[in-house]
């Protein structure tokens, strides 16, 4: 088996029970989001393909916080499978680098493989998938649908945006509406530019039926 087959499999076993929002079918999503968008730029595709499929090998969220268990995960099965310390390195910045964190992460690494796999990742969490991704963490967490008396909570420190447990519609204006500008690449835009209209008109059919005018 290859290493691209070999890192399938151990992804695969490795999230097997995982939440779904963040499982095996959410790696598969972000893979084929990067092939996709890999297509039209100059870049390495061995690295945007680790990259997608190791990106939320074992996501901080459910590990009390703690950032240095996914790199970790991933350079193990990495150097077991003899990879040159290259692109171990460069796949353990893209993991370190990706995730939004509240919209004032400041990136410490950049690489045209970054910007391809963290668009593919952005990409899904937009739009219909988006949507479903949001309420069924939402719902895995408790936390309300949407109560009208707490507001969103915009330019959030990375610990607040961490600790949040705001209403999963207080979600789409603290990070799912603002994806759209923060994609890196031109292909990831254009398909964040469709994913982001649905999203509004999700929000406008919501509000709709909340006040009971439809």
């Amino acid at each position: 088996m290859s290493l691209i087959e070999n890192t399938i499999a151990f992804v695969k076993q490795q999230l097997e029970g995982a939440e779904g929002g963040h499982d095996w079918f959410h790696i598969e999503r972000v893979y084929k989001n990067a092939l996709l968008i890999a297509q039209r730029e100059k870049c390495d595709l061995t690295v945007v393909q680790l990259g997608a499929l190791l990106h939320d090998i074992v996501d901080s969220k459910f590990h009390g916080g703690d950032e240095t268990v996914g790199p970790k995960t991933a350079r193990t099965f990495l150097e077991s499978q003899n990879t040159s310390e290259e692109i171990i390195q460069h796949v353990i910045n893209i993991i370190e680098n990706i995730s939004f964190k509240g919209g004032n992460f400041e990136k410490k690494f950049n690489s045209k493989e970054l910007e391809i796999v963290q668009d593919a990742d952005r990409l899904d969490a937009i739009g219909a998938i988006g949507i479903a991704r949001a309420f069924n963490y939402g719902g895995f967490k408790n936390r309300a649908l949407y109560n009208p008396a707490i507001e969103p909570k915009f330019n959030m420190t990375k610990e607040e945006y961490k600790n949040s447990d705001s209403p999963t519609i207080n979600h789409f204006y603290e990070k799912l509406l603002l994806l759209k500008d923060k994609m890196n690449t031109s292909t990831g835009f254009k398909i964040a530019e469709e994913r982001h209209k649905f999203m509004e008109q999700f929000l406008s059919q919501f509000y709709a039926e909340w006040e009971g005018q439809k």
